[in-house]
């Protein structure tokens, strides 16, 4: 792939809303953003579960009191991202194309399980009502790519408009596919990334497959008895343009996308939830290390995608071990906002611009942190025999 700029991020996390609150509150290791409860939804079946929630989360404040109220939570929390998105790379300011046009720009976002809980609420009214009392508004939330096509209606984005659906992985694959919409002229800069809701029928299969950590001291990403993931909640979006573009306009460069790598290994056995490939995940990482030109021996810290959910973590970390050396920084962000899903690529991604802007390193579980971030590497595992990675480096304009 030809090098992509990130001129701008949106991020909605745990933490807040906006990039800069997310840098900040990603940056402080003494921030807990976790708790056994959530305003969401009656959390004590899964009790000690750890649940990071978008806390007060307004999305009035931003898109106005008007258009939302049959709105997901996905949608709001993707609608967020996307118009603070926008804004952070300068793209448009209180409604008002600023650089760019409608018809420049667009967007490719992921999700994971996003119409679950829009499926769960009308399987509910249906069933402990009457199928009449259905709120026909609220069905197209039922479609799993319709909380992107809001984010397109509600802010022009007339260029593309695509949903990637790839569990874990799926924002990282995003990547991918925006680049060859840009390559092919189809846009001059893409909205990309992805976003997960916290919902009741999502913690409850988790649940069910005795993925979640139930409060347990022993938490740890990359262990092999591990107790469990810890759920989050977010949407992250970055301004992708291609980089030679980007500098000419004199847009500001937060980072750069050079390589880009996946891989699929069909599984094995009948487990329908949980069939993740080491291999796979080792030759993505070298896929996108080849298309980088990079050497792992360059690259200063990868951004795992290690959960605490041993199945997972285990196979993913073998793939690690397999083509970085022992002394090379691992680290873990899903251990400071939580597994997110379709939102992690995304949110993996904004951690390691957050490091290559200065942030410390923490959540190391292998290596040492290094002092200074210039290369880093965002991985992520699916659930099904997938894996993608990502190459990013700072952005000083050495990249082509």
């Amino acid at each position: 792939m030809k090098p992509l700029s990130v001129t701008g991020l949106g991020v909605v996390s745990p933490y807040g809303v906006g990039w800069e609150v997310f840098r900040e509150g990603f940056a402080d290791p003494t921030r807990d953003v976790f708790d056994a409860t959530t305003t969401l939804f009656d959390a004590a079946p899964y009790e000690g579960a750890r649940l990071a929630e978008v806390r007060g989360f307004e999305p009035a404040k931003h898109l106005g009191a008007t258009g939302l109220r049959n709105n997901d939570r996905l949608t709001k929390l993707l609608l967020v991202a996307a118009r603070t998105g926008l804004a952070h790379a300068g793209l448009k300011s209180n409604g008002v194309w600023q650089r760019l046009g409608p018809d420049d720009v667009g967007v490719v976002g992921a999700t994971a399980y996003g119409s679950l809980e829009a499926i769960h609420e009308l399987n509910t009214v249906a069933r402990t009502e009457d199928p009449r009392y259905l709120n026909p508004a609220r069905f197209p939330n039922t479609v799993i790519n319709s909380s992107v096509g809001y984010v397109s209606i509600w802010d022009e984005l007339r260029a593309l408009n695509a949903t990637v659906v790839n569990g874990p992985p799926g924002a990282l694959d995003a990547v991918s596919a925006a680049s060859m919409y840009l390559a092919a002229g189809r846009a001059k800069a893409v909205l990309v990334g992805g976003g997960e809701s916290l919902s009741e029928p999502l913690v409850l299969g988790l649940h069910l497959a005795g993925a979640l950590d139930r409060g347990s001291s022993m938490w740890g990403a990359g262990r092999k008895k591990s107790a469990g993931l810890r759920v989050g909640e977010g949407a992250c979006f970055a301004v992708l343009e291609p980089a030679a573009a980007a500098r000419a306009a004199g847009a500001t460069e937060y980072a750069c996308v050079i390589g880009y790598g996946t891989a699929f290994d069909p599984r094995e056995g009948e487990d329908n939830f949980c069939g993740p490939s080491a291999d796979a995940m080792e030759r993505a990482i070298r896929a996108a290390l080849r298309d980088a030109a990079v050497a792992p021996a360059e690259v200063d810290v990868v951004a795992t995608g290690l959960s605490g959910f041993g199945a997972m973590d285990v196979p993913e970390l073998a793939a690690l071990r397999a083509v970085f050396a022992p002394t090379q920084c691992l680290a873990a962000p899903k251990g400071r906002y939580g597994e997110t899903l379709g939102a992690s690529g995304a949110l993996g991604l904004a951690a390691a611009v957050a490091w290559l802007h200065g942030a410390a390193v923490t959540g190391v579980v292998e290596g040492t942190a290094p002092a200074h971030v210039r290369t880093c590497v965002v991985t992520a595992l699916g659930f099904h025999g997938n894996a993608s990675a990502l190459v990013v480096r700072g952005a000083d304009g050495s990249d082509s």
